[in-house]
């Protein structure tokens, strides 16, 4: 018997791009923790960031998003997002925290964690 609550769905392993905030929603709604990860293609710090964003999606609980930050101006505007990398994760649906700039991947794997 299949029921529709968020912790039914397991993670999955590699980033999901996101394209619009109904996309972002529903992946919200779908999973327990979601790490989204507002990115641009020209962000050197970015690029950093991208191999940890991988590895949290492989071996956390958590969902990862990728949403870039100019295909989806909008949807980044509505986060507050104004640089890149901006990580917003969420937990049971609600915003719970907001990361700017490169984190290392322990900080990052700690605070995933602390929600899953």
């Amino acid at each position: 018997m299949a029921t529709d609550t968020a912790t039914d769905a397991a993670a999955p392993e590699e980033p999901l791009h996101i394209d619009g905030e109904a996309e972002l929603d529903e992946t919200v709604a779908d999973y327990d923790v979601v790490l989204a990860d507002f990115y641009a293609d020209w962000c050197g710090p970015c690029q950093m960031l991208e191999p940890i964003v991988e590895t949290l999606a492989a071996e956390t609980d958590a969902a990862v998003t990728k949403v870039d930050v100019d295909a989806n101006q909008q949807l980044a505007s509505a986060y507050g997002v104004r640089g890149v990398p901006t990580l917003v994760l969420f937990a049971g649906g609600e915003q719970v925290e907001e990361i700017v700039g490169v984190q290392g991947e322990d900080e990052l794997r700690s605070l995933v964690e602390s929600y899953t």
